[in-house]
């Protein structure tokens, strides 16, 4: 078999396989991401096809997962019907009965096609894959690396080229068994792009096999392919391009010719029928259409439960100005301690809002020169920021030599000559941070950096167009409490290299108090709120903003009012102490029902500091609704932390303006959240971070399972099972939107990759009427159907006919 590629036929080859993968960010600065990113334009039947080819993964939850919740009464005959109704008409049950017939068949795993490294393997006996992977991890770990190394690998050059010049010189590939190896990397290419082309044509791999075939190779690199893909979505980002994944593609491809010219006698019949499957068209089975339809039931009854949450009729609040105002982030963590706050004091009004503040910051901390991007990974920083100003300098110059001396002490510890006299000689001097440890006496406290500033500063202008856009965003522009807190949240843990993942993803995986403190002082400015008269929103001069953050690990809130210039008044701070705490305790209390070993609220405490800890806390885990209306369409409903709650009432939105930026970034940041969630249970070899037992952090930027091998992302196990069972319910989001539904459909027809996401069901949509009811679905291809008239004999009667 010979293939001739033109050069059309290749690139768009390679592009359409490094677009199916997705990003990984480091450990620094953690997000969740959709793992399905790239794929969005199918359904979940056709992207079970593709996983299950490329990576022998399923996408959807064994089959007694479902029976056991049918058996329960959880998924209903309605459920089952209402997916079998919108289910592609293809090889579809014809009733609720075959489907649950089908449910009983058993479903055969899934497996990949095979590589050449597989077929190599299988032929003569050595674990050719395995071999692959390690070598490979191996020296990925060295050019990732981001300082953890003593020895820090050769930069400047492109991946391809330093691996090149690494392979030459390996033989570890020739002692095991790959004869000539070296020798075949430094007769190779010495352009990626001519290095790809050659080896492809040395397989033989025709043009409908090679994207099918390229993407199976990226599967087999794990969490390296996803951090090089990282790498091009920054740079596509900022405007520019990457080509790591690329030259990684590149260097897999050469082990599989190389594996090829050596094994090719014996496999040659065997690779030719593979590239056939590669090439064969992408065709969900009866069973993969079935899963579908069983997971969209599942979804379904979730939704039910929803719509009678809120669907829960309560008296209008008497409308009162509130004595404390607190914006929280969306995240579903801040939903407990809201409903927790407004239960303390019915004066309270929280306030729900992505919890960046609207501040694309990229800031500098205290003594770094490391810019963290505090806002979501799907924007570009608009400003710079500081910790401190200039009567700072001495405390900024203290923190970067302390940062020096650490860093050297570290060095000498793990440096070959001292590291084993170290440990003689110093051994007994750790005894008491040991025993600290163990008893869990170390805690990590708020971040304690000054104040931070814009710099260079915002114009005057500027920033009163900014504050009276982020307020307009808010909902925040008229009956101003005495005491408006924006709190940010953050996560006090140790001993976790995924901290990061535990902060604010809207952030960019950092803690939120940045972009709160930034805002609070933007509000407090005079010439700021003369400014904003003349946009008609008029801050009382008796409200003062300060702000806060929220320890989603322990529902403790730090408050940050020393930052003001004029000070809001002692009393007030006193009862907002108070109203915190006392929120704080109910909070604990209910998230300790859920912790395992977290007997009471002291437990929740205690497993921040315990370095031993592997649930900390639950982060996201449960997360399934995303819901945008006015808080009183949730007040008092028991959400128990699953939902994402956006302030928003259509009425004050002009334009929907308001309505295009939630859909467009909080609803897609809350959809890659739900949806890392989801894969890391259905396929978690593929999308899981593994056992964080036998974590080891590699380059300072990720980990590995054990000593080496493909790097881990996407959430540890420990993060969605709590070794009994999972605490996380693998369903794709509902979104509840209280907004006119042709604004919506407008905001889907103008944003196509948007629209995949809702028309392909990875998320749901719903319109709530002015009651809050979920009373109309989006159905896909910009329509409608009323929810209250679904009719499952109905639907039925129509799918037999």
């Amino acid at each position: 078999m010979t293939f001739v590629p033109t050069t059309d036929d290749l690139t768009g080859a390679v592009r359409a396989a490094a677009d199916a993968v997705p990003p990984a960010w480091p450990l620094a600065a953690t997000v969740a991401v959709n793992p399905f990113l790239g794929q969005s334009g199918e359904d979940l039947a056709y992207v079970a096809a593709r996983l299950d080819r490329v990576a022998g993964v399923s996408v959807t939850m064994p089959r007694a997962w479902y029976a056991d919740r049918i058996a329960a009464g959880t998924i209903g005959d309605d459920d089952l019907a209402a997916a079998l109704a919108v289910a592609s008409p293809a090889q579809r049950p014809a009733s609720v009965a075959a489907l649950k017939a089908a449910l009983r068949e058993p479903r055969p795993l899934p497996a990949a096609l095979p590589t050449v490294a597989d077929l190599a393997a299988a032929a003569s006996g050595i674990d050719w894959p395995a071999i692959v992977a390690d070598r490979f991890g191996t020296w990925a770990a060295g050019w990732f690396d981001e300082g953890q190394a003593l020895w820090a690998a050769p930069q400047g050059r492109s991946a391809y080229a330093a691996w090149r010049a690494a392979a030459t010189h390996d033989l570890t590939p020739e002692i095991l068994g790959a004869h000539g190896f070296a020798a075949t990397v430094a007769e190779a290419p010495e352009a990626p792009a001519a290095a790809l082309r050659k080896s492809t044509e040395r397989l033989g791999v025709p043009a409908a096999a090679a994207a099918s075939y390229f993407h199976r190779l990226l599967t087999t690199l794990g969490g390296w392919a996803q951090a090089a893909r990282y790498r091009r979505w920054q740079a596509e980002l900022g405007g520019g391009e990457d080509a790591t994944i690329d030259d990684f593609l590149a260097i897999r491809l050469h082990w599989d010719a190389a594996l090829l010219g050596q094994y090719g006698e014996q496999i040659g019949e065997q690779w030719a029928v593979t590239l056939a499957a590669f090439a064969a068209p992408l065709i969900p089975t009866v069973g993969q259409r079935v899963d579908a339809i069983l997971q969209d039931a599942a979804e379904r009854a979730g939704q039910r439960a929803l719509a009678t949450t809120l669907a829960d009729t309560r008296p209008p609040a008497v409308a009162v100005r509130p004595s404390l105002q607190v914006a929280f982030c969306i995240d579903v963590r801040s939903e407990v301690i809201r409903r927790a706050l407004e239960a303390v004091d019915p004066g309270i009004q929280t306030l729900g809002f992505a919890g960046f503040f609207g501040l694309t910051a990229s800031h500098y901390r205290l003594g770094s020169d490391v810019a963290e991007h505090r806002l979501p990974v799907l924007l570009n920083p608009g400003l710079v920021t500081r910790a401190g100003d200039e009567a700072d300098r001495p405390a900024d110059t203290q923190t970067r030599l302390a940062v020096r001396v650490t860093r050297a002490w570290e060095r000498f510890k793990l440096a070959a000559i001292s590291s084993f006299a170290f440990v003689e000689a110093a051994a007994p001097t750790y005894v008491v941070k040991l025993v600290g440890d163990a008893l869990g006496l170390k805690y990590a406290a708020a971040q304690a950096d000054p104040a931070p500033h814009p710099d260079p500063a915002i114009d005057p202008a500027a920033r009163v167009t900014m504050a009276a856009t982020i307020l307009r965003a808010m909902g925040l522009t008229d009956d101003f409490a005495p005491l408006v807190v924006l709190a940010g949240h953050g996560a006090s843990v140790v001993n976790n290299p995924h901290a990061s993942a535990l902060h604010c993803g809207a952030c960019g995986g950092y803690s939120g108090e940045v972009n709160a403190r930034l805002l609070a002082a933007l509000l407090s400015g005079a010439d700021v709120r003369a400014g904003l008269a003349d946009h008609g929103i008029v801050i009382p001069a008796t409200t003062y903003f300060i702000a806060a953050l929220h320890d989603t690990t322990t529902d403790a809130v730090t408050l940050y009012s020393a930052d003001a210039a004029i000070p809001p008044p002692a009393a007030a701070i006193a009862d907002a102490c108070g109203w915190f705490a006392a929120a704080g305790a109910i909070a604990r209390g209910e998230r300790a029902l859920r912790l395992p070993r977290a007997a009471d609220a002291t437990g929740v405490v205690r497993r921040s500091r315990d370095w031993a800890e592997t649930r900390p806390e639950w982060a996201l885990a449960g997360c399934s609704a995303f819901i945008a209306a006015p808080r009183t369409r949730t007040t008092g409903r028991d959400l128990a932390g699953r939902a994402f709650l956006h302030d928003y009432d259509w009425h004050k939105d002009s334009g929907f303006g308001v309505l295009e930026l939630i859909l467009t970034a909080p609803v897609v940041v809350a959809s890659w959240i739900s949806l890392q969630y989801y894969g890391s249970v259905v396929a978690p070899s593929l999308f899981g971070g593994g056992n964080k037992l036998i974590h080891n952090v590699v380059g300072g930027m990720g980990v590995v399972e054990g000593n080496g091998g493909t790097l881990r992302t996407g959430l540890p196990w420990q993060s969605v099972h709590d070794g009994h069972r999972f605490v996380h319910e693998p369903l794709r989001l509902t979104v509840a939107i209280a907004a006119p539904r042709d604004a919506m459909s407008a905001i889907l027809e103008r944003h196509p990759g948007l629209r995949d996401l809702f028309d392909n069901r990875w998320l749901h949509l719903f319109a709530l009427d002015d009651t809050g009811r979920m009373a109309w679905r989006y159905a896909g291809d910009l329509r409608w159907e009323p929810e209250a008239t679904i009719d499952a004999e109905a639907i039925v009667s129509d799918i037999a006919a």
